[in-house]
């Protein structure tokens, strides 16, 4: 509960640093505009999902590189299906949602059976599912072009908020709540989700006390990649288009730094949902402040996420010392 009164209060004050640079310095409405403002939790909900599911895995001691590869091979396949192959839309869903779990039970299989680091799965995952979209668009870009409109209202729509002009809440947003929500319940209500965390703080006493652990990781993996096939569903609709080439590039590392940021400790065994959500807006808002206020240093966004998370990283271990003291004093 501390790392996330923490992460919110950073949140708060970045915040309020970028209103005042971007608006009250410059006598301009950009940072508070609503659009603006519709962006960042249209934003924040794409990436939200994706670091929702990868703190599945961080919670039990994993980690996937392959989310922004997954984000590729739906964002990209689901409107080539459509248009090249003229798919129906109901079973090019259905085959996307059937690709996104069968990716998360074949990472989850390789970890457990093979006992293969999920670094090394997840990272051959990252390069082989870029590069079959890659192959069967033959690098060309997708997307829905005019059609399917009611489709494209998930990532476009929005909902207007009574008593604010020109403000509306995305439907991603709203999705976004609702995954959340059913991941909190899951996480923190169900035995399975208890036996989640406690497989990330000792998988081997977790086993030795009866814990299907080689479920329960692949479980995990299967959430992942499910919520990442999601997002990229979402992407692509959001923008009506996608390039296999960079299509999702670096999504992996956005969702893991929203996760680490939000709570979840990378030696597994901890991490809150509501946590994550903030981390990713908080990552997001930084992202718009650079736009905003810091435009001329803008090719220095990756590095200073970089930063952020390092020094998220950093805070976490000293906080996990700390308390690791106060134990061993209490104990003696």
């Amino acid at each position: 509960m501390k790392r996330i009164l923490g992460i919110l209060v950073l949140f708060a004050v970045v915040y309020l640093a970028t209103w005042i640079m971007a608006d009250l310095m410059t006598g301009r409405q950009s940072f508070l505009s609503g659009f603006n403002q519709e962006n960042l939790l249209r934003r924040t909900a794409l990436f939200g999902i994706l670091g929702i599911g990868v703190a599945f895995v961080i919670i039990t001691g994993g980690i996937d590189l392959s989310i922004g590869s997954m984000v590729c091979l739906v964002g990209v396949g689901v409107p080539w299906c459509v248009t090249e192959l003229n798919w129906p839309v109901w079973l090019t869903l259905a085959a996307a949602l059937a690709l996104s779990v069968g990716i998360g039970f074949f990472h989850g299989t390789l970890i457990t059976k093979l006992r293969l680091p999920p670094f090394i799965v997840t990272l051959c995952g990252l390069l082989m599912y870029r590069g079959f979209t890659r192959g069967f668009t033959h690098d060309q870009t997708a997307g829905f072009g005019t059609g399917h409109k009611g489709l494209r209202l998930l990532a476009q729509g929005e909902v207007p908020v009574p008593f604010l002009d020109n403000f509306g809440i995305p439907v991603p947003f709203l999705l976004m709540i609702v995954v959340a929500a059913a991941a909190a319940v899951f996480l923190n209500k169900t035995i399975h989700g208890r036996y989640l965390q406690a497989l990330g703080n000792n998988e081997e006493a977790a086993r030795l006390s009866g814990i299907p652990t080689d479920r329960m990781i692949v479980l995990s993996y299967v959430i992942c990649s499910t919520l990442s096939g999601l997002g990229g569903l979402l992407f692509v609709l959001e923008v009506n288009l996608a390039q296999p080439v960079d299509a999702g590039n670096f999504f992996e590392l956005f969702a893991i730094a929203a996760a680490v940021l939000g709570g979840c400790s990378l030696r597994g065994g901890s991490g809150t949902i509501l946590g994550v959500i903030i981390g990713t807006a908080l990552i997001q808002l930084l992202r718009n402040m650079i736009t905003i206020v810091f435009s001329d240093i803008q090719n220095m966004e990756y590095a200073i996420i970089g930063v952020v998370l390092l020094v998220g990283v950093v805070a976490d271990e000293l906080v996990r010392r700390s308390a690791a003291r106060r134990r061993a004093a209490r104990a003696a």
